[in-house]
């Protein structure tokens, strides 16, 4: 029988390492002690509380990337902290549970470095969600990525909730059109 390494109660070393272009490339994309713990880290302070909260498994789509993978991928050359084990991309396509509801979760829940609604399907929802967690060194910092249509290069911009608009219905005869907030009201 393999033994397969847990990171949480629900999240293996399995799926934090996995990657199809790496299998292409024939990259290896096995992470070091550190890493591992750093992962072991995010696993126990983002994932599973996730997975507890929804109570439904969650699918990571990226999560450790060594060096040469991340450069493959094209993704942030020194900084980004897949690198490092320190950062998930989360994606619920299919599944009962929304790219926005976890989004919104970790945001009004959970301790993170960066949460990042990574771009935005046609109904606006994100396409996947990345998160990171630094130990003692979480800016809680929320953005929204983008494509600049200038020069086609992704771009972070703060991330500001666009306000719902609902449809009242006054009386039979009338309808009215109101904004809701969707932020915490400041006391």
């Amino acid at each position: 029988m393999v033994n397969i390494m847990k990171l949480s109660k629900n999240l293996s070393l399995a799926e934090v390492v996995r990657s199809e272009t790496a299998k292409r490339l024939d990259i290896d994309n096995t992470p070091t002690k550190e890493h591992i713990e750093n992962l072991k880290t995010i696993a126990e302070k983002v994932f599973q509380p996730i997975r507890e909260h929804f109570n439904c498994p969650i699918h990571v789509s990226s999560g450790y990337r060594g060096e040469a993978l991340n450069k493959a991928l094209r993704g942030a050359s020194k900084t980004s902290l897949h690198m490092t084990g320190q950062a998930l991309d989360i994606d619920m396509d299919f599944t009962k549970v929304s790219n926005t509801d976890v989004f919104e979760y970790i945001k009004d829940n959970l301790e993170f470095d960066t949460l990042i609604w990574e771009f935005k399907n046609k109904d606006g929802s994100p396409k996947w969600v990345h998160v990171s967690y630094r130990e003692g060194k979480n800016r809680n910092q929320v953005l929204e990525a983008y494509k600049d249509p200038i020069n086609n290069l992704t771009k972070y911009k703060v991330y500001v909730r666009e306000e719902k608009k609902e449809t009242i219905k006054r009386d039979k005869s009338r309808t009215t059109t109101s904004k809701l907030r969707s932020d915490k009201q400041s006391t």
